[in-house]
């Protein structure tokens, strides 16, 4: 499959091919979904009127607590016609439940094919899965439905266990992999514990989820370098949710993810839901083109990234979106200072000795935000906590309490039984 057409025309065409979407969409959810009935009815909006990108803004948005609380208000298709159902991570509240048609099903396989094909996949590529396709969990069966559409080769391991998946990639010899890029780190502490000669091995590159390689200004953050310094493979990012059906993968330029503009369309917008220009902060906006289970009309996701409009230089034209830089509802306020999580996770990923961590979030005896980072690690040096607190000073001017525990403990609490991925934040405010 070559690059879709319309991802190499020009952002006003791609605009002007949205616009064309926007009444049927509208019309679609007016009829089949009792919440979007209910909005533009109990908000007076004329959908007639909204026929550019720009009258979008005549209608709410769409929230995360939206769905969780009239989940089944969503739901466009009777029961007869849903093949697959699937559950959000539940990452910021309860999961949410969306159903896919055979049409959906389509649109899913349609989507990672593409984005597999931004990342330089070829139909000669073989491809081991490192990622759950049970749990009720989208992209492990997105992934597998993409690289069938592709037509390249699938091995299905799963996620977890070093010893199964070497043991896959010699007797399969896989050209890539998709998986959580730290568990790339745990592969290479396997190899060598094991006498594994992994830089000769046949993976060549490696799709990325779940985690951000990059820094806002697009170079490799900690996470990516450490990969990249001990194995020699191309990485592409990926920044995709269960919500959109739809994903940004990043091409061979690394200069962000593409968007699918047939597939969704975008806005960045702040905390008044007012629309940020190129070089502003803003939360991730989607509407869902071409989704007929439970089509999304302007959900605000929750995650805060840069977007760029300029061409990339490997031909496509579509607008591009940075790594995540946090989640609005996980802003910390800390002794004056506004944080992020991934910004601690930056700064633990660059201090040897820590062999894993979990950060904890709750309000103090002074009702303000107070941050606990537990830590894993084999051997405490003397000065190792403080070494600790001068790098968070250095870069965040603000030091966060610490405790030392085993790795084996922290990993416990990293993956909890249900969990789908590890789960590195835990917010207790």
């Amino acid at each position: 499959m070559v690059i879709p057409e319309i991802e190499t025309k020009s952002l006003d065409e791609q605009k002007k091919f949205q616009e064309a979407q926007l009444p049927f969409l509208l019309n679609y959810l007016r009829s089949h979904s009792a919440f979007y009935a209910d909005l533009f009815l109990k908000n007076n909006i004329d959908i007639s009127t909204v026929r550019t990108l720009e009258d979008l803004q005549k209608i709410p948005v769409t929230t995360k607590d939206d769905i969780q609380n009239r989940n089944e208000d969503f739901i466009c298709v009777p029961k007869n016609k849903i093949i697959d159902y699937i559950t959000t991570s539940g990452t910021l509240g309860d999961p949410v439940t969306f159903p896919m048609t055979e049409k959906d099903l389509e649109r899913l396989a349609y989507n990672e094919c593409i984005s597999f094909v931004c990342a330089d996949a070829k139909p000669t590529d073989v491809f081991q899965l490192m990622t759950t396709l049970d749990r009720r969990f989208m992209a492990g069966m997105a992934y597998f439905m993409g690289i069938r559409k592709l037509g390249a080769g699938v091995v299905r391991v799963g996620s977890g266990v070093p010893e199964l998946q070497w043991d896959t990639i010699k007797r399969i010899q896989p050209t890539a992999v998709v998986t959580v890029p730290s568990f790339l780190l745990k592969l290479i502490d396997y190899a060598e514990a094991n006498g594994i000669d992994y830089k000769n091995c046949s993976v060549t590159k490696a799709i990325c989820i779940g985690e951000s390689l990059r820094n806002p200004d697009l170079s490799l953050n900690t996470l990516g370098k450490r990969i990249q310094d001990k194995w020699n493979i191309i990485l592409y990012s990926t920044y995709a949710s269960t919500e959109m059906s739809a994903a940004f993968t990043e091409c061979c330029e690394g200069k962000g993810g593409h968007h699918h503009p047939e597939l969704v369309i975008a806005e960045f917008l702040d905390e008044n839901n007012n629309p940020v220009g190129e070089g502003e902060l803003g939360e991730v906006t989607i509407t869902s083109l071409g989704v007929e289970g439970m089509p999304l009309l302007r959900f605000k996701t929750g995650d805060l990234c840069y977007h760029y409009t300029q061409a990339c230089a490997c031909g496509r034209k579509s607008l591009r979106v940075g790594p995540i830089i946090g989640r609005r509802k996980q802003m910390i306020k800390y002794k004056g200072t506004t944080i992020y999580p991934p910004a601690l996770y930056e700064i633990l990923n660059n201090i040897e000795g820590v062999k894993n961590y979990v950060v904890e979030v709750f309000t103090n005896e002074i009702q303000t935000d107070e941050i606990l980072i537990r830590i894993g690690c084999d051997h405490i040096s003397d000065n190792f906590e403080q070494k600790i607190a001068e790098h968070f000073k250095a870069k965040l001017r603000v030091t966060p309490r610490i405790s030392f525990e085993s790795p084996e403990v922290i990993n416990k609490i990293l993956f909890p039984e249900l969990s789908r991925k590890p789960v590195v934040f835990f917010d207790k405010r």
